[in-house]
């Protein structure tokens, strides 16, 4: 069990539903508060942004290829300044997510940014997939002895025993995921949960790109503790990870109806229900 903020995340608990703003904020504190009010509405526990150092972060072959954005064309270094929110915006939104009862983290990609996150007393970190094999950036995190959520797509098997080394187990939440973005169904592989789960004996969730809600049900019957989605308030708006996420409607959706899994998986224990009684003496001939 792992326990982050308020919940408990592990096998038996309460899937914890992670609605993942990441960039859809497009650099707006108040784009941001409406996403977090989304994800609260819809009976999320978590919201999740990104935070990055951009000199330190971003590419050095990237920094200067030029990138059209709604606030005209800027280099791609530029334009990862241009999204990124500062303390005290950072202090405003993480505010907000409290009052609305949500617990809230972001990835960090570099260590700058996990110094940052720190100081504004997060309750987790979370590793984004491109991280996996970044050792000081995840020697940094295991430092903090925070909760640790890991992401595990893009990466090998070799490559998460390495940063699983890297972190207490008693800390560490595992997340399968496929980053392809969009991702199609021949690429979910869900099966590998249940493979992560027997190999490092940790709770393991799922992070999904998706279209649509069926394969993060499907995760949450397999037995994801977590289930993290991206959010939008429109997949057509401006930005590389709307498509890929979900509209307010679909998160909630998504949350009703791993509630109702979660009643429906019930405890294994075969036995005869109040409501079958009617049906029972109506219909059985031989009583045994």
């Amino acid at each position: 069990m792992v326990a982050i903020g308020s919940h408990r995340v592990a096998p038996g608990e309460p899937v914890y539903v992670i609605a993942e703003i990441g960039l859809n904020h497009n650099g707006d504190v108040e784009l941001a508060k409406r996403l977090i009010d989304v994800a609260a509405d819809a009976g999320a526990q978590a919201v999740k942004f990104q935070k990055r150092t951009p000199a330190i972060s971003t590419p050095e072959h990237m920094k200067s290829v030029l990138r059209e954005t709604p606030w005209g064309t800027m280099t791609y270094l530029e334009y990862r300044y241009r999204v990124e929110f500062d303390r005290e915006q950072y202090v405003e939104i993480g505010d907000h997510a409290t009052m609305r009862g949500l617990d809230w983290f972001a990835s960090p990609w570099d260590e700058e940014a996990v110094d940052f996150l720190e100081d504004l007393g997060v309750v987790a970190h979370k590793v984004a997939s491109a991280s996996v094999t970044d050792l000081p950036l995840l020697e940094r995190l295991a430092a903090t002895g925070k909760p640790i959520i890991l992401s595990t797509g893009m990466s090998t098997l070799a490559e998460i025993d390495a940063a699983v080394r890297t972190f207490d187990p008693e800390n560490l939440v595992l997340l399968h995921a496929t980053s392809t973005y969009p991702m199609p169904a021949e690429e979910a592989n869900l099966r590998t949960i249940e493979t992560l789960r027997g190999r490092y004996g940790v709770p393991v969730g799922y992070s999904g790109h998706e279209p649509g809600l069926q394969i993060s049900i499907a995760a949450a019957t397999l037995g994801a503790v977590a289930v993290e989605r991206h959010i939008t308030l429109d997949r057509t708006m401006w930005g590389s990870d709307h498509a890929a996420s979900l509209e307010p409607q679909g998160l909630a959706h998504l949350v009703r109806d791993i509630r109702i899994i979660e009643q429906a998986l019930g405890d294994g224990v075969k036995r005869v229900f109040p409501g079958e009684l009617a049906p029972l003496a109506k219909l059985r001939r031989v009583v045994a």
